[in-house]
């Protein structure tokens, strides 16, 4: 069952092609393997998201690199530099980050707990 935001998301999507589908190629073409691995983007989005304060984009980010096979431990490395440029503020957002990488490993997301971001959208 689809949230509200996802309903509207899609709804939007439909109304304005080629601006929200310009964003769904350009995703699909930066989050492929390329002369970096796929599954390190996601983790620099990520600690992006870290600086930016985005809890959406943070559990987005989160569950893309988890499902595209990113271990706790290069997680945790991409963790301490968002934390090393963000000092103590970088260290709370990073716990949210480590939080949802548990969830992803445990798989108790709910889906009207997990909260989106355009990332999610793209994927659907």
């Amino acid at each position: 069952m689809k949230s509200e935001t996802e309903s509207l998301y899609t709804e939007f999507r439909r109304l304005s092609p080629k601006v929200t589908g310009g964003l769904l190629r350009m995703r699909q073409a930066t989050y492929r393997d390329g002369a970096v691995p796929a599954k390190y983007k996601p983790l620099t989005a990520l600690v992006i998201s870290i600086a930016i304060r985005c809890e959406p984009c943070i559990r987005a980010y989160v569950k893309m690199a988890y499902e595209k096979g990113v271990t706790q431990e290069e997680l945790i490395e991409f963790l301490e530099v968002a934390m090393t440029m963000q000092g103590c503020p970088g260290e709370q957002w990073a716990l949210k980050a480590y939080a949802a990488y548990k969830e992803c490993e445990a798989d108790t997301e709910s889906s009207s707990e997990t909260a989106t971001c355009c990332a999610q959208h793209d994927q659907s």
